[in-house]
């Protein structure tokens, strides 16, 4: 065997300063907006589509995803905790109310974030007049990129792991004392995502942008959902809750993507979703108002 077990005992904290300190996982999660927005800028000029709807696109959905994350594992995980009168300030301040304690907003769900996204969407194709399949198919690529790093940071965390293995390269997470190898399933799903990214770019570039809207997105459902459904059969259960259950949360939640990733594949090869970038009547760009000018300096001032 080349391996022999993973002793992992990472500080989850890439930087220290003060009592202030950075983690991996923040810099996962940022770098996942930073290299999205880079990949869909390049798609957004490609197509020609004004790049301000992007610069909005990118805050909106930075809000959805904090918010749906958050709002997600409170109420499908620890509902009995947070959505009581003593507890239900822990959603939205970062310590515990009644001993004070700093707790950084523990507990981030993705199953959250993907519903948040898909409403923020929804909400921005109506206003802007932009065609929500057309614009679900690009930024689908990216979530798969942002999933890819936020798994890595959960890897540095030392959370969100599999049950016992034996396999070589099973990871001995000593940080949160345990003496078995464990699956790293955060790396299973990472390089999943990673894969599934990959797979989006290409299909996108091997049609030269010119797919029908919603085939992408509806097979993204289908394999990233799939990918989640299936690592959850060898991860520890979240909550205690879980153990009684057939399926865990995990999965159940999946479970609706991967239908509605079934039905939309239906739809789009039968030519039932709507074709084109915007909504309005006559298929351009809806008016945004004129850019606006870096003004020039003036000379000897």
């Amino acid at each position: 065997m080349l391996l022999q077990f993973i002793h992992w005992n990472v500080d989850p904290v890439m930087i220290h300063i003060g009592s202030f300190s950075i983690r991996y996982y923040s810099f996962g999660f940022l770098f996942a907006f930073l290299f999205s927005y880079i990949v869909l800028s390049r798609i957004f000029k490609r197509e020609k589509v004004d790049i301000r709807l992007l610069d909005t696109l990118t805050v909106w959905v930075f809000v959805a995803v904090l918010v749906g994350a958050r709002l997600g594992h409170c109420i499908f995980y620890q509902p009995d905790y947070f959505l009581t009168s003593d507890h239900w300030l822990e959603i939205i301040l970062p310590f515990n109310m009644q001993t004070g304690e700093f707790t950084g907003y523990e507990g981030l769900a993705s199953h959250g974030a993907a519903i948040a996204i898909l409403l923020t969407i929804w909400y921005y194709c109506r206003k802007f007049k932009v065609n929500a399949w057309w614009l679900l198919d690009r930024l689908v690529m990216v979530v798969a990129l942002s999933g890819f790093f936020i798994r890595l940071g959960n890897l540095f965390n030392s959370e969100i792991y599999g049950v016992e293995t034996s396999l070589p390269w099973g990871f001995i997470f000593e940080r949160n004392h345990e003496t078995v190898p464990k699956h790293p399933t955060q790396l299973y799903e990472s390089f999943s995502y990673l894969l599934i990214f990959l797979g989006c770019i290409w299909a996108y570039r091997r049609r030269k942008g010119e797919l029908r809207n919603g085939r992408l997105f509806a097979w993204w459902l289908i394999a990233l959902w799939g990918v989640r459904f299936l690592i959850e059969f060898i991860k520890e259960e979240q909550e205690a809750f879980e153990k009684d259950m057939i399926l865990d949360m995990g999965q159940w939640l999946s479970i609706p993507f991967i239908l509605a990733g079934v039905v939309l594949v239906f739809l789009s090869y039968n030519g039932k979703l709507k074709e084109g970038t915007y909504t309005t009547p006559d298929g351009k760009p809806p008016y945004l108002g004129e850019p606006k000018k870096d003004k020039k300096k003036k000379k000897g001032s």
